[in-house]
């Protein structure tokens, strides 16, 4: 017998509303489907560098320490050499290594042209923030300021002229040294040297204030020291993580006002530069400073109908600002540091004075065109940069797509270059560790072929060898390194010569890094000057 099985499902008879329904979800859900697998695909094509796990929210700032080169250096020794992070919910690339860096600094100089501030969350509280030239995306404006920085600010003919003052700052600080010898006074050495850094700098960018107003140097000093010392109250967090949005404690508002501050103090200065006019240039053409100053080219372009770039106000005073920033406090720690390491290698120490009493004598101070015949000199400063970079951590944007050893680079994609990891590396420097000027003065020739010390001793400051990083490299590398290092040569070379030095109450000088990511010292360095000659 023959029985047909009848399924009822078949012939199930959907109510009107339940076909309805159903076709909206299809209609809603099934294009969803298909995003979504498109973006599965698409990040299974997409190759992302390693990195630690993250937690919601705080990404990984839980595994970050306020000594922020020192912990991303020892992620890397975990994670590789390239390795992604989250700074909160923003997403780092950070490359540890000199091979990886030349990749993006030479190779991919122009993809990689662009730059960010690193303390995202400091933005919101500048109220410069659409003038800066140091973080300006690669454009006709920040074209136009480095060409500016280039030719007339602080490299080439104009950096020549400024070179009584430079010398005129360096003999005072050595004559109130001097003074200090004489009473048998410590002195804290690291603000002696930010006044000289902050002198030098006012003059060279507001000369003719400057002498009308002898003041003026530490008025300014003053007003950048506030707002340094409120952008430091902020948090960690505050800067970099979920809490960037909030002022949570009122820090950012005071940061703000201290801006404002130094705002009002600037337009005055620049009405000043206005109102004088002819008259008062034609006055400081016969004044010993002689010639333009940083203000005066600056005006010149501002008010120029015909200039390449519309300056603006703003873009004066947040360039002036970032100068003060970049050029003082990171001069100042440089010499710190080497100071302090010359102090505990007296052997080093007396090594450089001897060639100093040789080259310059005992009859006067050394000079600006005494530095090229001074070579131990320039591999202690090298040396110091290597162990101490000012700028230990470099920054860039990626303006388009990239592949970096395998791993996708997207357009507005983050890059942290660690210098201050790059300079350690041992698989470059032998005993990183340790302050050996030596390295940079080895011949070529009595090293093994192939040898690193053969690289070593050809570097420069331009960073065509990725290895040594203290101005970076490629079109963001520093426009002020000349007068960076013209100041620093000066000043260690002056400090030696001239004085022996004594530490208050110690024999050593215990070298720490301050917090944050610059590359300042964390104690203050207190000794005692002791002249070596009967006057300066």
């Amino acid at each position: 017998m023959n029985t047909t099985y009848h399924d009822e499902s078949s012939e199930l008879d959907l109510h009107p509303w339940t076909k309805i329904a159903t076709i909206l979800l299809i209609t809603l859900f099934l294009p969803l489907l298909c995003i979504r697998i498109v973006l599965s695909t698409t990040r299974s094509k997409t190759r992302n560098p390693p990195g630690p796990r993250a937690l919601p929210v705080i990404g990984h700032l839980h595994l970050l320490s306020a000594r922020l080169p020192k912990s991303l250096e020892a992620l890397s020794n975990i994670h590789g050499p390239i390795m992604r992070i989250l700074m909160g919910p923003t997403p780092v690339y950070v490359i540890s290594d000199a091979a990886t860096a030349q990749q993006i600094l030479k190779a991919h100089d122009v993809d990689f042209s662009s730059k960010y501030p690193l303390g995202f969350g400091l933005s919101r509280f500048d109220i410069y923030d659409d003038s800066s030239f140091v973080n300006a995306p690669y454009g006709p404006y920040w074209r136009f300021m480095k060409k500016l920085c280039m030719t007339q600010l602080f490299a080439g003919p104009q950096l020549g002229r400024f070179v009584h003052i430079r010398e005129q700052e360096t003999s005072k600080l050595l004559e109130s040294l001097e003074k200090k010898s004489r009473l048998g006074e410590p002195c804290d050495l690291g603000k002696e040297l930010s006044g000289l850094a902050n002198c030098i700098i006012c003059r060279m960018v507001m000369g003719k204030r400057c002498a009308e107003s002898p003041e003026l140097p530490s008025v300014i000093r003053g007003l950048v020291r506030k707002m340094m010392e409120k952008a430091a109250k902020l948090s960690f967090v505050e800067v970099f993580g979920p809490l960037k949005r909030f002022d949570v404690l009122g820090n950012g508002r005071r940061l703000v006002a201290a801006t404002w501050e130094y705002d009002r103090v600037m337009e005055e200065i620049m009405r000043k530069y206005e109102v004088d006019g002819d008259v008062d240039s034609r006055r400081w053409e016969e004044e010993k400073e002689g010639g333009k100053d940083v203000m005066d080219i600056l005006l010149e372009t501002y008010r120029d109908p015909d200039a390449e770039l519309k300056l603006t106000r703003n873009h004066i005073k947040k360039l002036f600002l970032e100068i003060f920033f970049a050029g003082v406090d990171t001069t100042a720690a440089t010499i710190q540091f080497a100071i302090a390491e010359l102090i505990n290698n007296p052997k080093i120490l007396n090594r450089l004075r001897q060639e100093i009493d040789t080259v310059v004598g005992s009859t006067r101070v050394l000079q600006e065109a005494d530095i090229p015949k001074l070579p131990y000199l320039q591999a202690i400063v090298k040396e110091t940069f290597r162990r101490h970079p000012a700028g230990p951590l470099l920054r860039r944007q990626c303006n388009v797509e990239t592949k970096i050893k395998g791993y996708d680079i997207k357009p507005g994609d983050r890059i942290i270059i660690n210098a201050y990891a790059i300079m350690r590396d041992t698989m470059t420097w032998k005993d990183p560790d340790e302050f050996v000027p030596e390295r940079f003065l080895q011949p070529p020739a009595a090293t093994d072929s192939g040898g690193s010390d053969t690289n070593i001793y050809q570097m420069d400051y331009k960073g065509q060898d990725c290895r040594f990083l203290p101005f970076g490299s490629g079109r963001r590398a520093c426009p002020g390194t000349s007068h960076g290092l013209i100041v620093t040569h000066m000043a260690i070379g002056g400090l030696v010569q001239c004085f022996d030095w004594k530490v208050k109450d110690s024999d050593r000088i215990d070298i720490k890094l301050v917090t944050g990511y610059s590359g300042a010292m964390a104690l203050p360095l207190i000794c005692y000057p002791i002249s070596r000659f009967d006057s300066i």
